[in-house]
């Protein structure tokens, strides 16, 4: 029996006596041919896993990784050995699959599994390779390809492992294959026509991989193809120096020489012929008669001069240049994006690139879909042009539009033209100017992407790069001083990489010498005069801009008109990125007519759509928007705003936070919340779960977050007074998924506001708020203090569960400190407290922290007390408080030395989170899951969860988490052996924790990195 990975894991069954060895090249005697395909998936799996190490001991937990990956069922232990027996029974021999104390062991024989007879065919390829032996190469290149049925472990889960196994593999094949055409080009013979579409095809799949090229060259000039050997070397050269700026290597170079050589000779011969032209005489001019007596019309040639100092956009050329020269008929390829973006520059640019590919004629037509003071030209107009461009007589122009266009199509049909059609206002103005000929090619340019246009192939354009912008604005203003400026890099920041705004900047700088990139760069940091600096002669974004506008507000269409009032409300509403519902309470619309609305924006690239359903305007149309919106609309739309916010966020607290005082206590009004609230909030619906709620929050805090610091500290106190409110509702969403900076900027601007407004109960929100950021952060004194502060007013205000929060928020941050007999106290009285008012919530979650205190001196105690709280929970059917006794009750055990027993319980609290968030207790869970699965020894998928943890923390800007995991990444580094790695991330963590309050893991920090190496 032989075993098979070299595509799915199979068994191949001895069709006869014998050895592995090939008998002819490309044959697969010797046990190769009969694969017997292996029906079950997790036996696949299991095969695999055990070839994998094939003859080494493969331990029990490895194969439950690769069989049920991170969450293996209770029944692992005894599916594992049932899948065992299974392979068994599909082996020769079910001796093979031994059992060891740690595990199994599967016995290949030499020559048995598919890879070790590849590796000694590659072995023995590059050694004839080497030595020249082309024949031989041939064979044992053949003998290797023959074992290839697939990517090695085809179809199996990431979790079997192996990929750099794998990657080994697939380069493997690629070097035999770059063996065997050498050896087939050295060798020559009828199978050099035979290379070239395999060669063709490498060259697609690997367009970097320049032995290929090289090859395909070689291959193509051998039988007699220079031109297309030449324009391979050709394209291959624009591909290397545009995406990485780098030369072709020696072997293309020399390839190319001989290439060159060789297509010499033919040159000559050929002038004379070419002389009569590359076109017979065809009649273009529609009127049966040559354009003058014995001559023919020229050619159109009608393209403008390329742009000068072009920059950048090599990935989109080389996709036009590869669409415009494919052999399938009638390309077309459309440019999009905003004013300004350099359409009409790519196309011109591409279009002299191809003119020698269409030697019948260029044509180009400007359709004024968005020229500033131009009315587009109708389809019938366009016609008209292009046919008398093509020579023919006005008289003999059919006056039916459909004739003319079927005219047009008549004249380009046999011909190999170019079409360059600017500036397209729609596909209905492009469709009549497309030719019928298969030999023709078109370029539309277009703010919109003409999606109605059919068979098109579209090419959006983003502003350009940093490193383009600057490099355009050094090469147009003449500036070599610009290089690497602070000014320079304000300048492109400033002109939001527009390469019009661009432009103008540099022309601004090359007519006045005395005007310095830094005054430049300041007069365009004022937002409300910065489209008054981008015009210069007729250049101008303004005008650009305000053509699609203008178009949109005088039309007879209700979607056009909503279109351009929601741009106005965007500039004065001014926020990172909208969804339609705000936008439909802003303009006053339903849902149904804004998303219309935004539909046409996106149409004339007024908007982008940032992800599916947002949308945020480039920076310049943003000021632009402000204009147009004025003074008069702002404070409305903002306080409009505010309302909607607060009262979605009142929804979204309602969906995250369980039924109890906690969610009903942050519904009260407070002194300062506006008087129309309640009635907002009847408005919008419910979310129809946590998830969904949280999905919102997700979406919408960075706007939340603008609002909120931009009004602060707004004169009006309705407005600041929904700031409050808002940022009291919204901070509980915050803080559950652990977004730090946003929870500083609300709490921050919460306290402000309610001290301003003198509203004490929104002031001692605030204060709890910003001591549970600071909790979340290690910062246990500050929070103290803050929580402090706020118990105080609440015991003035006289507010029983508030204050039995504080007590138990006392208690907790007491026990960090170090400081028990004091959080005892704390807690116990919060316990009371809670009892007292009958809130079984607060109850099971003092008795949480309860059992983390009694922890430091009887752990065994302390689970007795988080399972006090967890029956509490699941009386009361409390997510968090489930989750959070889980993860207590891991944490004692692994004080009492227990790992395996507190493994269940992280795994069980993570389970129970799911999608509720709650970033602290996750995190927490994270933390002890990594450390119980490190002490178990099992590594691999400690270090997953571990990046896993501290990816999650990143995101969110939680040093203080990235930190704790930082810490027990090294410690896990330090178990693989990689000191100085492990040492890195000590530091990390260390630098991180010096500022916080976190002292046991500080002072082992120390120790570990006071230790010697």
């Amino acid at each position: 029996m032989r075993f098979g990975l070299l595509g799915p894991p199979v068994l191949f069954d001895d069709a006869g006596e014998g050895g592995w060895e090939d008998g002819q090249a490309g044959g697969r005697e010797g046990g190769w041919d009969h694969a017997r395909a292996i029906a079950s998936p997790k036996s696949r799996v299991l095969l695999a896993a055990l070839l994998l190490d094939a003859g080494r001991v493969v331990s029990v937990e490895s194969l439950k990784d690769a069989l049920w990956g991170e969450e293996p069922p209770v029944s692992a232990q005894a599916s594992l050995h049932n899948h065992i027996t299974r392979l068994r029974r599909l082996l020769d021999d079910p001796g093979r699959l031994r059992t060891v104390p740690s595990g199994y062991v599967l016995r290949i024989d030499e020559g048995e599994l598919d890879v070790h007879v590849f590796d000694a065919h590659v072995t023995e390829a590059r050694a004839a390779h080497t030595g020249r032996d082309w024949r031989r190469v041939v064979r044992e290149c053949a003998g290797a390809l023959a074992l290839w049925r697939d990517a090695p472990l085809a179809g199996l889960p990431p979790e079997v492992g192996g990929y750099a196994f794998s990657q080994r593999l697939r380069e493997a094949r690629l070097l035999l294959l770059e063996w065997r055409y050498d050896a087939e080009l050295a060798l020559g013979g009828p199978r050099l026509h035979e290379l070239v579409p395999e060669l063709a095809a490498l060259t697609g799949e690997y367009p970097l991989r320049e032995v290929y090229h090289r090859q395909l060259m070689l291959a193509l000039h051998r039988t007699g193809r220079q031109a297309e050997a030449l324009a391979v070397h050709r394209e291959l050269r624009t591909r290397l120096v545009g995406r990485l700026g780098i030369e072709p290597g020696p072997g293309v170079r020399e390839a190319h020489v001989e290439v060159l050589r060789g297509a010499a000779g033919e040159r000559d011969s050929k002038e004379s012929r070419d002389s009569r032209g590359s076109r017979d005489s065809r009649d273009l001019n529609g009127s049966g008669e040559p354009g003058g007596p014995g001559r023919p019309n020229p050619s159109p040639a009608q393209l403008p001069p390329p742009p000068t100092h072009f920059i950048g956009r090599n990935a989109v050329r080389e996709a036009l240049y590869r669409t415009l020269t494919a052999p399938d008929p009638y390309p077309t390829a459309v440019i999009s994006g905003m004013a300004g973006v350099g359409k009409s520059a790519l196309a011109l640019h591409v279009a002299h690139q191809l003119a020698e590919r269409f030697p019948d004629g260029q044509l180009h037509l400007h359709l004024h879909g968005a020229t500033p003071g131009m009315t587009p030209l109708t389809p019938a107009q366009a016609v008209t042009t292009l046919l008398r461009d093509l020579g023919t007589e006005p008289c003999r122009i059919p006056e039916e539009p459909e004739a003319a266009a079927a005219l047009l199509r008549s004249l380009l049909a046999p011909t190999r033209t170019l079409l360059v059609l600017d500036d397209a206002a729609s596909a209905a103005q492009v469709r009549p100017l497309l030719p019928g000929g298969a030999g023709c090619g078109v370029i539309v340019t277009s703010r919109s992407p003409l999606t109605a246009l059919d068979g098109a192939a579209r090419f959006p354009l983003a502003p350009l790069s940093d490193d383009e912008s600057a490099q355009l604005l050094r090469g147009a203003s003449g500036r070599d001083g610009l290089d690497g400026t602070d000014a320079a890099r304000l300048l492109v920041e400033l002109t939001g990489r527009l390469p019009l705004a661009l432009r103008v900047v540099a022309a601004r700088l090359a007519a006045r010498r005395a005007l310095t990139p830094d005054a430049l760069a300041g007069q365009l940091a004022a937002a409300d005069v910065r489209l008054h600096h981008l015009e210069y002669d007729d250049l101008s974004v303004r005008r650009s801009l305000a053509v699609a506008h203008d178009a949109l507000a005088a039309s007879e269409r209700e979607a056009d008109r909503d279109a351009a009032r929601t741009l106005r409300r965007i500039g004065a509403l001014d926020l990172p990125t909208y969804g339609a519902p705000l936008l439909a309470r802003l303009a006053g619309t339903g849902e149904h007519r804004t998303e219309a609305a935004l539909d046409r924006l996106l149409d004339v690239a007024l908007l982008e759509e940032t992800t599916y359903g947002r949308y945020a305007p480039h920076d310049l149309v943003r000021d632009f928007a402000r204009e147009r919106a004025g003074e008069q609309d702002t404070a409305g739309v903002a306080e409009t705003a505010l309302h909607w916010y607060a009262a979605v966020a009142e929804r979204v607290l309602a969906a995250i936070v369980e039924p109890g005082p906690d969610r009903d206590d942050r519904r009260r009004p407070t002194p300062s919340r506006p008087g129309g609230h309640p009635a907002q909030v009847d408005t919008v619906a419910p979310f129809a779960g946590a998830e969904e709620a949280f999905a919102w929050g997700d979406r919408e805090l960075e706007n939340v977050v603008a609002l909120v610091a931009r009004y602060a500290d707004d004169p009006s106190e309705q407005r600041a007074g929904l700031v409050s409110t808002l940022a009291r509702l919204i901070f509980p969403y915050a803080h559950r998924r652990g977004r730090v900076a946003e929870m500083e900027v609300l709490g921050q601007a919460g306290l402000r506001v309610a001290r301003r407004l003198g509203d004490a109960a929104a002031e001692a929100y605030a204060l709890v708020d910003l001591a549970g950021l600071h909790f979340l952060t290690g910062r246990q004194n500050d929070a103290l203090a803050l929580n402090d502060s706020a118990l105080a007013i609440w015991r003035r205000l006289d507010h029983p569960s508030w204050i039995r929060r504080c007590l138990n928020n006392r208690g907790l941050l007491l026990d960090g400190l170090g400081r028990h007999a004091e959080a005892g106290e704390a807690l116990e009285r919060s316990l009371e407290c809670a009892r007292r008012l009958d809130d079984p919530y607060g109850e099971a979650v003092t008795h949480s922290h309860l059992g983390n205190l009694v922890e430091h001196t009887d752990p065994r105690a302390a689970i007795e007390r988080h399972r006090r709280s967890l029956a509490l929970g699941d009386e009361i059917g409390a997510v968090i408080v489930r989750h959070s006794a889980h993860c207590n009750i891991g944490y004692a055990h692994l004080r009492l030395g227990q790992p395996a027993a507190a493994l269940p319980h992280f795994e069980e609290s993570l389970r129970i989170l799911g999608g509720h968030g709650d970033w602290h207790g996750e995190s927490q869970t994270r933390l002890g899951l990594v450390r119980a699965l490190r002490l178990l020894g099992r590594d691999g998928r400690a270090a997953r969860e571990c990046a896993e943890l501290l990816g999650l923390a990143e995101a969110r800007a939680d040093r203080y988490t990235g930190a704790l995991a930082r810490h027990q990444h090294g410690l896990l580094l330090r178990e693989r052996g990689h000191i100085g790695e492990a040492r890195e991330e000590w530091g990390s963590a260390l630098a991180a924790l010096e500022d916080t309050d976190e002292r046991a893991v500080v002072r082992e920090l120390r120790e570990l990195l006071a230790r010697p190496v």
